[in-house]
């Protein structure tokens, strides 16, 4: 099972999913999306935002950060009864997760990639907003992302043959341009023009004409 969370602190609303507990936290690990910003600390529910087209994972709004915040503080029993507590957030990619590894624990492949956000305590408000949009699902969550990848890889591909059409429209158009260049004066150097220009067939008198 899955809860998934609506945030209306920005504009479209931000889609939050969680994992019921640390084995539905696997799932999400393993099938999470390049897009999925990822939401952790102490012993909690794994929160990921699922970012739109465009966003990045270090330029999430404040009000967006703070609802994430408090959405994991109130997951976790430990974290809940503390205050001044740091969550810490990266995207899904820079998860890692190996065989040693509890289940639904992770570290990260590189730290310069964690960044932190302090919570000084509950905010009650915050919670009970985005508690009242939750819905509980279950989601084939491996088809979702492989129907996600199929969807992405045919982005990729109407784009790369939009690009080559570009590049052959260029060259197409350079070819021609060099062709005119090349050809500027073919009318002018005709066999009958040269002909006309040319002293070997004039009258013997030629020069009378400029006396």
């Amino acid at each position: 099972m899955v809860f998934f969370f609506t945030s209306n602190v920005v504009e479209p609303s931000a889609f939050i999913y969680v994992g019921k507990d640390k084995f539905e936290n696997e799932d999400l690990i393993k099938f999470g999306w390049e897009e999925d910003f990822h939401v952790d600390k102490l012993s909690s529910a794994h929160i990921y935002l699922r970012l739109r087209e465009g966003e990045t994972w270090d330029n999430i709004p404040q009000e967006l950060l703070v609802d994430l915040a408090q959405l994991t503080k109130a997951n976790s029993i430990e974290g809940n009864k503390k205050d001044n507590i740091t969550i810490i957030y990266t995207p899904w990619s820079n998860l890692k997760k190996d065989g040693s590894m509890a289940v639904g624990q992770v570290s990260f492949k590189d730290n310069k990639k964690v960044k932190k956000i302090l919570v000084p305590q509950r905010e009650n408000p915050i919670v009970n907003r985005l508690n009242k949009t939750k819905v509980e699902q279950y989601p084939d969550l491996k088809q979702e992302k492989d129907d996600h990848l199929r969807q992405l890889r045919k982005k990729d591909q109407a784009a790369q043959l939009a690009r080559k059409k570009e590049e052959a429209r260029i060259a197409k158009e350079r070819q021609e341009k060099k062709y005119q260049k090349d050809h500027a004066y073919d009318d002018i150097f005709t066999d009958e023009n040269m002909a006309a220009t040319s002293n070997q067939d004039r009258d013997e008198n030629w020069e009378d004409d400029f006396m």
